[in-house]
């Protein structure tokens, strides 16, 4: 049956499928004139300019393509569980009583055993890496601590259900470079250590979370920041580049994103990872939603809620790219190169490429957004529109430095 999922998977996540078909960038001024309808091109004010933004301004309410990205993804069709059902269940007797199946079936028997191996994986990886941290030879150590991490981490695997496909494993990270890759869910750590040991970024947490970081940190050389540090923007890279200068040091793993996204897009990446120098690694995750909503609304559910929505789900089926490693070039700047990066991750998973910050899940719209389409109808009207502006909004990541410098802090980005 494994096997049987794994293969429509793959079938199912090719890079060409899932993209959605947008309009092809235009700018400013060609989009004015074809409103006109006036062979003149003259640099001048009309009343028809107004009904122009009036229609974009509807446009974006209707379909926007920022804040769709923060709720789950629509199916097209109904998977047998409550949360996406839409009184679907009571269209008949045979479908209520196929989906009453299916809840016992799911709280019954498959949420006390994924509960079970939950519970035994966490509390294997604190009780292990612990004792490890008292051995004295450090390689040992760290040969011992691969090991453990790893079972742990596909112990918790087991947990989900999880049905993954890893591709093109000739391009796993390694020691001394960054894994970068899409954010939809915490879980995302989980798949990819599923398959191969990382360092972790953070800030250091109390409770539980804390109980693991400092477990973990015994045993493996793993990033965590106090809060007054997380800051300090040169602290924060120092740390990084030393990390990554050690070879023999696990590949670094951190989502640029920032904040986890519905799996239909890729949002702009913090340019903080991409100032290091050091081969990133890109790696494209992609959850087919038909068999569990994997996207975490932190907005809207706490992390155990969570959690407990994804054990009690049918499963975890998702595919991993890992693309080819990636270097700067030269008189590439980090928020070029984190295009980059981050075309080549939506491209092969099949996702949108939105240059939106992610932080606008929870910010309002910097200033700076509406600024710059001010300055681009300043410019139409003055005769100085810029031909390789496409699309109105290319270069808004450049735009309030002051802001910018704020949100690229690595250690936010897990």
């Amino acid at each position: 049956m494994e096997m049987g999922a794994k293969e429509k998977n793959q079938q199912l996540y090719k890079p060409c499928n899932g993209i959605i078909a947008k309009k092809p960038p235009t700018s400013l001024q060609q989009d004015l004139q074809e409103l006109r309808g006036s062979a003149s091109s003259e640099p001048q004010f009309e009343m028809a300019d107004i009904f122009f933004f009036c229609r974009r301004g509807v446009e974006s309410i209707l379909d926007d393509e920022v804040t769709k990205r923060f709720s789950s993804q629509e199916l097209d069709s109904w998977n047998l569980l409550t949360r996406s059902n839409y009184n679907v269940r009571h269209i008949s007797l045979r479908i209520t009583v196929i989906w009453g199946l299916g809840v016992l079936v799911r709280y019954g028997v498959l949420l006390p055993l994924r509960v079970t191996l939950a519970v035994t994986g966490i509390g294997l990886l604190v009780v292990l890496t612990t004792l490890l941290g008292f051995l004295p030879n450090r390689e040992l150590r760290f040969s011992l601590s691969e090991k453990i991490h790893l079972m742990c981490h596909r112990i918790c695997v087991r947990a989900l259900t999880a049905i993954i496909t890893y591709h093109n494993r000739e391009n796993k990270p390694k020691n001394g470079g960054i894994c970068v890759s899409n954010h939809t869910t915490p879980i995302d750590v989980i798949i990819l250590a599923n398959d191969g040991c990382y360092s972790m970024v953070g800030q250091v947490h109390g409770g539980l979370m804390g109980m693991i970081q400092r477990a973990m940190v015994k045993s493996s050389p793993h990033i965590w920041f106090e809060r007054s540090e997380v800051k300090d923007r040169h602290l924060v890279a120092k740390r990084l580049s030393d990390h990554v200068a050690d070879k023999t040091k696990q590949p670094i793993l951190i989502f640029p994103e920032g904040t986890c996204i519905n799996n239909t897009s890729v949002m702009m990446f913090k340019k903080g990872s991409f100032e290091i120098a050091c081969t990133v690694y890109p790696v494209a995750i992609k959850y087919d939603p038909r068999f569990g909503d994997a996207f975490w609304n932190s907005s809207k559910f706490g992390m155990v809620y969570y959690l407990l929505r994804m054990m009690s789900s049918w499963a975890v089926v998702c595919s991993v790219w890992y693309l080819p490693p990636m270097n700067r070039e030269e008189g590439e700047d980090a928020v070029q190169f984190a295009n980059r990066v981050k075309a080549a991750i939506a491209a092969q998973g099949g996702l949108v490429d939105l240059i939106w910050d992610g932080g606008l899940k929870r910010a309002k719209v910097k200033d700076a957004f509406k600024e710059e389409q001010q300055n681009l109808y300043s410019k139409v009207l003055l005769g100085e529109q810029d031909e390789e502006d496409l699309g109105d909004d290319q270069h808004l990541e450049d735009e309030n430095p002051e802001e910018d410098e704020r949100n690229q802090d690595p250690t936010k980005e897990q």
